[in-house]
């Protein structure tokens, strides 16, 4: 007699994670990165100068600038952290304040990933073989453990770690990728909640920055629908189709349509897009292709075609971006969800396998940061300073008791999970998903407190701005011909200057006498004529690269 289902599942292996564990689990990944530290450069700091210029008036809501060039047409995003700063960047850095809304959206992915899974697992063609004699999991408390796992392993993926903690339009997008398809998912059970869902997730995603993804996840989700046998979900057609349609003229009115298809760099470049697939997506991508292969006679069903479709559509755009890794962010959840369901039929041997990966890699990764901060603040080891030293001259280390105290914290919760995971055999199906979890909390959680001074003087502009407003008065007007938007965006935020991108050194402009321009540092530009050349400087961490002062002569 075939099985309906490959899950066997007893009720031992139902037990859920205790909810105080899943909150230190979530509070240990989201809470790290969003203190004590500067934006940092390119697309964290971009999106925080547009955000801080919106709310200071410098740039007009509906169409943002830096530098006077326009900035993307992701409005919905720029929106969020430019409210926060209003709201409470009077009485706390503006900068944690645009991060608060973004932390908020991370914890809502969270919690959509979870409530996905649990109820697609509670579907009928998801539930696990009924025994002869009794004994098989109760569906709901299957559920609860399944989305559990789900949760874990979002936690787990490694591409997700730091993309996940900026302040960019892409965390916006990933939030609204899980509402889609937790709508989707929940269609059969919160009707109307789940039509207000979708139609705010595929409006959203156009107003995000990400109108194609849009069209396309509105589009495939008619199809899911169109095919359900549940009428309940059917009768969501009607709200996918105008969704999908609103989100088109959206985008036409707010000119959001970019032409990103790059096939000549996925061309170019097959083996680095796949190494991204394979890290970025760790440990995920493996245990999701277990499951579509152990659930291979149900990949029409919902529990397996919702997240598939959604991964799918994320990855295609990842290749036709040309490998592009925010694109490939918004696959995380829907991967989560696939590997969420392999945990019912994964052998104890792949289980043990992936138990230790996870102590080797993280145990080392940890010992590792302890090194380098004993290093840093005793001296011993002696190696790393030195090496701290040469590639970021002029660092000089903080003490921090509380990161101390945080960071031993989580290294002794480490050993006890450690100690708990292996020391006997447990039942419940989340299991292999507790390690990678803490390993990636743990390791993102020390670095956010032992090594945040030397990453903040690497990462962020700030030690170059000091170095310019030795020469130039900090609010003055410079021009900038030829600066990146993270260039101008740096000096718009730490030096409040008023940049002009488009004027060069032969524009007539009054009232802005000081030009920079841009060059390797083993080939200086030439000093332009009537201009007198002030000093050149590069960012402690960057011998490549210098910046040209000039003022214009009198």
């Amino acid at each position: 007699m075939n099985q309906p289902t490959p899950a066997l599942v007893t009720q031992r292996a139902a037990g859920r994670l205790p909810r105080l564990a899943l909150l230190l689990f979530c509070a240990a990944y989201v809470l790290p990165g969003l203190f004590g530290r500067d934006p940092w450069r390119n697309a964290d700091l971009t999106a925080f100068a547009t955000m801080q210029a919106i709310a200071e008036g410098r740039t007009p809501w509906l169409a943002p600038a830096l530098g006077g060039v326009g900035v993307d047409s992701a409005l919905l995003p720029h929106w969020l952290g430019a409210l926060a700063i209003q709201l409470f960047g009077s009485f706390i850095d503006p900068a944690l304040a645009a991060r608060l809304p973004f932390g908020a959206l991370l914890i809502l992915t969270l919690a959509l990933v979870w409530y996905a899974t649990f109820h697609l697992a509670r579907t009928e063609a998801a539930q696990p073989v009924a025994f002869a004699f009794g004994g098989e999991a109760d569906p709901v408390d299957y559920a609860r453990a399944l989305a559990d796992g789900a949760l874990l392993a979002t936690i787990a993926t490694l591409g997700l770690l730091q993309l996940g903690h900026e302040t960019t339009p892409e965390l916006v997008q990933l939030s609204e990728v899980s509402l889609l398809m937790w709508g989707l998912a929940a269609a059969p059970h919160r009707a109307w909640a789940a039509r207000i869902a979708m139609l705010a997730a595929i409006i959203g995603l156009a107003a995000s920055g990400a109108p194609s993804l849009a069209l396309a996840l509105g589009v495939c989700a008619m199809v899911i629908t169109a095919r359900s046998s549940f009428a309940g979900v059917r009768q969501m057609l009607p709200w996918l189709m105008a969704a999908t349609g609103l989100a088109a003229l959206l985008s036409t009115l707010t000119q959001a349509w970019h032409w990103r298809v790059d096939l000549q760099a996925h061309a170019d470049d097959v083996f680095g897009q796949l190494r991204l697939l394979l890290w970025f997506t760790w440990p995920t991508w493996p245990l999701a292709m277990w499951t579509l292969w152990r659930w291979r006679r149900h990949w029409g069903r919902r529990h397996i075609a919702v997240p598939a479709t959604m991964a799918a559509i994320a990855l295609l755009a990842s290749i036709i971006m040309g490998g592009s890794d925010r694109a490939l962010m918004l696959a995380t959840p829907a991967l989560a969800v696939l590997a969420a369901f392999a945990l019912p039929t994964l052998q104890r041997s792949a289980s043990a396998a992936v138990d230790w990966f996870s102590v080797f890699f993280f145990s080392v990764s940890s010992l590792a940061i302890w090194i380098i901060y004993a290093s840093m603040h005793w001296q011993v080891p002696a190696k790393p300073l030195a090496n701290i030293q040469r590639l970021a001259p002029g660092f000089q280390p903080s003490f921090s008791l509380l990161a101390l105290i945080l960071a031993a914290a989580a290294t002794v919760a480490w050993m006890w999970l450690v100690r708990w995971r292996t020391s006997r055999h447990r039942h419940p199906l989340w299991k292999s998903m507790v390690l990678p979890a803490s390993g990636v909390a743990l390791s993102w959680l020390l670095t956010m407190t032992l090594l945040l001074p030397v990453l903040d003087y690497a990462r962020s502009p700030r030690p170059l701005v000091a170095q310019l407003t030795r020469l130039v008065p900090a609010g003055s007007c410079v021009r900038a011909p030829g600066q990146s938007r993270p260039q101008v965006a740096a000096l718009e935020v730490f030096g409040d200057y008023d940049v002009r991108l488009r004027a060069d050194a032969q524009t007539k402009l009054d009232g802005c006498p000081w030009l920079l321009l841009q060059g390797k540092s083993l080939s200086p530009p030439a000093t332009p004529e009537g201009w007198t050349l002030l000093g050149r400087l590069r960012r402690p961490t960057d011998r490549a690269e210098t910046t040209s002062v000039y003022q214009q002569a009198l």
